[in-house]
């Protein structure tokens, strides 16, 4: 939508008007729109003052004024005044009995960003409460960002920031969003279908993750009805049809459910009612049943006066009827993250009819439907919105650790994926060994769990338990299991595999995270070995306080940060030298003193008694240094070996007579002396390549592998390739121990009759 500019003039015009506004409730209507009739001025106040008494009228009237001026004549798609559009807003959060800050900002709430109103302004003239809201409200404008996708991603990020604090901007976005849907009919099509997806992705999960259960359902019906409105026609005729045939029996089930209670000393009221289209589509979906095998379409609430009387209308009803085995699920004793609180129960009832009943308190009911914005926010001596809501949710306290986790995410992309994931599952609810209740989506697994727990349980888990069984890491979670889960203090940091397995995005963000400190901490390892072998060579001192008073001079902030940029190749061992002594130089290289600085490593590395002292000790792939071996040949111990280093990637070890090193003759400064650090009590395995020409008769293959098995070597892999009729040429990966143990391989392969050479490859 263009955004209408004011000039000075009018801006001071719209600012002397709110300034005349009478606190008396005398109507300042708007221009009437032909296509619907707007509420009032008076018609607002009324509504707030119904529930809020003391309401502040003056505040309500300025308002109201201030938004019909800022927007002036722009009109919505469907032709009517765009002011009418925030006035619907203001009144959902009405009916959810809201602050008069909140109902403010919702008239407000698009005056930043749609009109040429600032934050300021409305600091100025409503107070920096309500400009606040406001702000959060506001989308963030030119995002230099790639993707629509990037760009919905930094607003959400923004809006959950803003939500985590203050509650009340979530109330109002929720009520802009269902305004919206509910006129979606007047968007263009292709706008129609994003603001769907986006409403069932995001905001209808974020409604009934915080309880707004009425909300939800209403959001989810409507993005139903746009994204796929033959099914959701063919549902709403099932349902009428259904309905008009069981209109007595519903009416007979309420009866009879109403007369027992009363029977038993129990006041209740007994409400039925059917699932919404949506629901029922997606239940349908996700068994992959037909509508008429659905047997809970109806449901019964059964509202009590006491937690007391909810379990004792349970017992009543059990008695009663008998019970569908394993449709009975206890959220009073163990509540819902959104604070939901029910006993849900299904039996066989009149006309053997199965009946899903839920049975609650009154005060349950209301934040059933009404979720966080059940508080009574209005009340005065509860402190903040947000104060009172952390005391007493558990929804909002997942939400701020939610945004918390979420801003984590590496990316736009990825925190929106994380978003989605946080929002979209329905729970198990699991038990520590001690009794600890632990709430996961469905489908989460023991590493998800693990996390739940704690960060460093998760980083440290190597085995479970699950009900008293040892079980996978990633075995799949159900209600009621009590989960042990075993750690090792000698694993610091997960296997980056599993944030594939991971469902959770607290889990996903723990993972990446723990990965990104283990990368940095290798590279700084090796950074360090660098940093150190260099004053080593120029005889100069090093310790760690002369490199602290350098750090401006480097520009990082830490010690590790200089030692992980040297191992990454960003910055080099030279610079932190002359950073630490300004008169220490490094030897000129350049042109034909490349080639000869080339030569001298070379000779020096391969000469028989050279000194290891100060070379940088290699023990595998999986140790504290980014470490990997030529990929064409791999390197063994007992090889002379050198490293060379590459940007972002590390050390690669390469065998000293390998003819690649050929290609870093021009950039000796790459060459590290490395040296072997290999433990005999721990045996490793490490790559090489094997060259066979193999005469090709039946089982010719059979036999090499036999003897590579014999010697305890591993196959990795192994191409063929026929180079005349009678030979065969294999290249072979296997690991070895040693270069002794290649080298009796090699032997007993060459004594072979079907062997008619072998050789190494050297990469």
């Amino acid at each position: 939508m263009a955004i209408w500019r004011r000039t000075p003039q009018q801006a001071q015009a719209t600012a002397d008007a709110v300034a005349a506004v009478p606190v008396a409730r005398e109507p300042v209507a708007p221009k009437k729109s032909p296509r619907a009739k707007m509420m009032r001025q008076y018609d607002l106040v009324d509504r707030v003052r119904a529930y809020n008494p003391n309401t502040d009228e003056d505040l309500l009237n300025r308002a109201y004024v201030y938004a019909m001026m800022a927007h002036g004549e722009q009109k919505r798609a469907s032709g009517d005044p765009y002011f009418s559009h925030p006035l619907e807003v203001a009144a959902i959060l009405t009916d959810l009995k809201l602050d008069e800050a909140t109902i403010v900002a919702a008239l407000l709430h698009d005056t930043i960003e749609d009109t040429e109103s600032t934050r300021s302004e409305i600091d100025q003239t409503f107070g920096r409460e309500i400009g606040a809201l406001v702000e959060g409200l506001t989308k963030l404008k030119r995002l230099e960002l790639v993707s629509r996708e990037a760009k919905q991603a930094e607003n959400l990020r923004k809006l959950l920031l803003a939500i985590a604090d203050d509650v009340r901007v979530l109330l109002i976005k929720l009520a802009d969003r269902l305004h919206n849907m509910r006129t979606l009919e007047f968007v263009p099509p292709a706008s129609r279908r994003r603001v769907a997806e986006e409403t069932l992705d995001i905001y209808a999960p974020l409604a009934g993750r915080m309880g707004m259960q009425e909300m939800r359902e209403e959001l989810e019906d409507l993005a139903f009805k746009e994204l796929d409105p033959q099914a959701y026609e063919v549902v709403m005729q099932r349902l009428d049809a259904l309905a008009d045939r069981n209109r007595n029996l519903i009416g007979e089930i309420e009866t009879q459910l109403s007369a027992i209670l009363k029977k038993n000393g129990v006041s209740a009221a007994v409400a039925g009612r059917s699932k919404r289209p949506f629901s029922i589509w997606v239940k349908m979906e996700r068994k992959s049943v037909g509508f008429e095998q659905l047997s809970d379409i109806f449901g019964f609430r059964i509202v009590v006066n006491s937690v007391a009387e909810a379990y004792r209308t349970l017992g009543i009803v059990h008695t009663t009827w008998p019970v569908v085995p394993g449709r009975f699920k206890d959220y009073i004793s163990t509540p819902k993250q959104n604070d939901y609180r029910s006993i849900h129960t299904t039996v066989i009832g009149p006309g053997n009819q199965r009946v899903e009943l839920q049975i609650r308190t009154e005060d349950m009911d209301r934040i059933a439907e009404y979720g966080i914005a059940a508080h009574a926010f209005y009340k005065d001596g509860v402190g903040s919105p947000t104060e009172m809501l952390q005391r007493e949710s558990n929804a909002f306290a997942w939400l701020r650790h939610t945004v918390e986790v979420l801003s984590e995410s590496a990316n736009p992309e990825e925190f929106l994926e994380h978003t989605k994931m946080e929002l979209f599952h329905d729970q198990v609810f699991c038990f520590t060994p001690k009794g600890k209740l632990i709430a996961l989506p469905r489908h989460a697994n023991v590493i998800d769990f693990a996390y739940a727990v704690h960060t460093d349980v998760g980083n440290s888990a190597v085995g479970c338990k699950i009900n008293g069984k040892f079980a996978p890491l990633s075995s799949e979670l159900d209600n009621g299991d009590e989960v042990e889960v075993l750690t090792s203090r000698a694993q610091s940091a997960p296997p980056t595999a599993w944030e594939s397995l991971a469902v959770t995005g607290k889990a996903k963000a723990a993972i990446r995270r723990a990965t990104r400190t283990a990368v940095r901490d290798q590279y700084a390892g090796l950074g360090r070995r660098i940093v150190e072998r260099l004053f080593m060579r120029a005889k100069i001192a090093y310790a760690d306080d002369k490199l602290k008073g350098a750090l401006p001079r480097l520009a990082r902030a830490s010690i590790e940060d200089v030692m992980a940029a040297v191992g990454r190749s960003e910055m080099k061992a030279s610079d932190v030298a002359r950073a630490m002594y300004p008169d220490y130089k490094e030897e000129a290289r350049g042109g034909a003193k490349k080639k000869v600085a080339f030569k001298r490593v070379r000779s020096k590395l391969t000469r028989a008694a050279a000194d290891t002292s100060a070379a940088i000790p290699i023990k595998g792939i999986n140790n504290d240094l980014p470490v990997k071996f030529a990929p064409n040949g791999g390197a063994v111990p007992g090889d002379r070996i050198v490293g060379i280093v590459t940007p972002n990637e590390g050390i690669t070890i390469y065998p000293i007579q390998s003819p690649a090193l050929k290609d870093y003759e021009e950039e000796p400064e790459r060459w590290l002396d490395v040296r072997w650090d290999i433990e005999d009590a721990v045996p490793r395995r490490f790559p090489a390549r094997l060259l066979v020409q193999n005469v090709n008769e039946p089982g010719s293959l059979a036999q090499v592998a036999t003897v590579i098995a014999e010697h305890d070597g591993n196959i990795d892999n192994i191409s063929m390739s026929r180079r005349s009729p009678d030979f065969t040429e294999l290249t072979i990966d296997l690991e070895v121990y040693d270069l002794k143990h290649l080298n009796g391989i090699i032997a007993q392969l060459r004594a072979k009759a079907v062997v008619a050479r072998v050789e190494r490859v050297n990469g």
